[in-house]
């Protein structure tokens, strides 16, 4: 912890130097990733025309300064009380945050993200939030904690045949990454600081400490780099409260430097049966992990809606770091391999023992259109130059594209029909077979990987994924009910390195039915999800006839989720 937070000389001038802006407003109350209806609801706003348009939507989560009203959990000021309380003297206040408890019933094998605290579990689980948040001056206090509770049953993970494929297993993606199956052999009760932070806001720059989930680039169903998946973990931060306003365009961005834990449970349940090769797991080292974390979104002048920008982060273990102000701060080095060859052809970068990203990002708001279309690049491998990168851009790739598109239904409640859709993918392309990469979230030299808390820290379907997914609603203010269709390929970089079979891809497809609906203080959540896994955990069973090759026995499971959410806002 102190090492976390504690002191370079040159970080803390910084953090002296940044305290002596000028300070503005005092305010520095931000709306926490997961609240029910309210984050997607701001979003909408800004294409409707009555939101900020120089707002990216890249840097989570949005402030009090943002959003532009003086209560962020009553966007319509329909409320009859009020939740903030005044000080005498005018220079500070005190708001009870609203309570949120949210349950799921999980049938078969866990699903679902950008849940926060709450594991990937089958059964029964729920979560409960309530907090207060207090200003003064140029301090704020933020104390929203998280309490979950997880059935957690047990269910049937990864299996495999032969020797040579659970040692594929291990090798490749089980030693390299902490993404337990099932978190522990009962039940699963934990607190978390959750959605807390101190700070001091010199407006537009904002200072501090938390332990908040953020979410980076412009994605909506998944963020390569950043997403609330996993639980918030303690960091520090400076970002921006509102874009920055210059001669040239609307700057926004954060920087974070923070710890990252382990779960603490191995990544299957080993049940010391011969067959599975246990002996090939390999512990994680007993060590936290540095994150260091930025990200920069730019809005041209000249092109109102047209936003884009840039993240990049690093991962390293505690024992491995120095303590220079660049091992804190190590994201303004090259992004070129040629930089860090070594005399004898080695990468000396790489023995420095660093798991980094890179992604680039887009987004295009067209409110007269009630349009916006979206897209993130992302790698996990540098380029060895510029040329290396015009000629195989593909290579260690990943992306999102994403589009949306709001539908006036013309009548006198001013009702909206909304299509989107959004690709995820995260398999790994072919250049892979001609040069070593690895899957993302996966590192040969940081054993945990891209996780906090056995879970990743970017897109939720996790290693080697990919999602297409497709929703319609109808929407009025903030009531919302719709249907999703989704596609979702289970981490095909794990089913190549370990079968050879083609007909054994694990590929889920799900139907969901959902809603939002606010009644007076309160807002309602509700989700009924069926899921229908093919090839379930990449098993099938054979024809013994070799020729009735594609006449074999599925193992096909049927899984059957329920969320329901309440928000009640004093």
């Amino acid at each position: 912890m102190n090492r976390l937070l504690g002191s370079p000389k040159r970080l803390l001038n910084l953090c002296l130097f940044l305290l002596l802006l000028k300070a503005m407003s005092a305010t520095g109350q931000s709306l926490p990733l997961g609240t029910t209806a309210l984050n997607d609801y701001y979003r909408r706003e800004q294409l409707l025309g009555r939101l900020d348009s120089t707002v990216s939507f890249a840097v989570q989560p949005l402030t009090r300064q943002i959003i532009g009203r003086r209560d962020i959990y009553d966007p319509d000021s329909s409320l009859q009380a009020k939740s903030i309380h005044d000080s005498k003297n005018g220079k500070g206040s005190v708001q009870l945050l609203p309570v949120m408890w949210q349950h799921q019933l999980t049938t078969a094998y866990p699903y679902g993200w950008n849940d926060g605290p709450m594991i990937p579990a089958k059964g029964y689980q729920t979560m409960f939030s309530a907090g207060v948040y207090a200003e003064y001056k140029f301090l704020s206090v933020q104390f929203r904690p998280e309490f979950v509770f997880a059935q957690n049953s047990a269910y049937q993970g990864f299996t495999a045949e032969t020797e040579k494929q659970w040692n594929a297993y291990f090798f490749n993606y089980a030693n390299r990454i902490d993404m337990p199956e099932r978190f522990g052999n009962g039940s699963y009760t934990k607190f978390f600081p959750g959605q807390s932070s101190i700070r001091l806001n010199f407006h537009p720059i904002s200072i501090g400490v938390s332990t908040e989930n953020l979410w980076w680039g412009p994605g909506m169903r998944n963020s390569i780099l950043m997403s609330n998946t996993a639980p918030g973990f303690l960091h520090a931060t400076i970002n921006t409260t509102r874009p920055i306003r210059t001669p040239i365009g609307s700057f926004e961005g954060q920087l974070v430097g923070g710890r990252l834990n382990a779960s603490g449970y191995p990544i299957r349940q080993f049940k010391g049966i011969s067959s599975e090769y246990d002996h090939f797991y390999v512990s994680k080292p007993d060590d936290w992990r540095y994150f260091s974390g930025l990200v920069l979104s730019y809005q041209p002048k000249w092109l109102k809606g047209l936003s884009f920008g840039l993240t990049r982060s690093f991962i390293v273990y505690s024992e491995d770091m120095g303590n220079k102000l660049g091992d804190y701060i190590p994201l303004f080095q090259s992004g070129s391999k040629a930089r860090y060859e070594g005399s004898e052809g080695n990468n000396i970068q790489d023995e420095s023992g660093q798991d980094q990203y890179f992604s680039v990002f887009g987004r295009l708001a067209i409110p007269s259109a009630k349009f916006e279309v979206y897209g993130e690049y992302a790698r996990n491998d540098h380029p060895w130059n510029t040329r290396d990168l015009s000629v195989m851009p593909n290579h260690s790739r990943a992306y999102i594209v994403g589009m949306r598109k709001l539908v006036p239904l013309n009548n006198r409640h001013q009702d909206l029909l909304q299509i989107n859709f959004e690709l995820t993918q995260l398999e790994m392309p072919k250049t892979a077979n001609q040069r070593e990469s690895t899957p993302f979230y996966v590192h040969y030299q940081v054993l945990d990987g891209y996780t906090h808390m056995g879970q990743v820290l970017g897109a939720g379907i996790g290693p080697g994924s990919n999602l297409q997914s497709l929703n319609v609603s109808w929407l009025r203010g903030m009531k919302q009910l719709g249907v999703q269709l989704e596609r979702y390929v289970h981490n095909s970089d794990l089913y190549y390195y370990v079968f050879s079979d083609i007909r054994r891809s694990w590929v889920d497809y799900s139907l969901a039915f959902h809603g939002e609906w606010n009644y007076k203080n309160y807002i309602f959540y509700g989700k009924t999800q069926l899921m229908q896994a093919n090839n379930y955990q990449y098993q099938i069973k054979p024809n013994e006839d070799p020729q009735k090759y594609w006449e074999f026995e599925s193992v096909d499971k049927f899984n059957f989720q329920l969320q329901l959410g309440l928000m009640y806002r004093f």
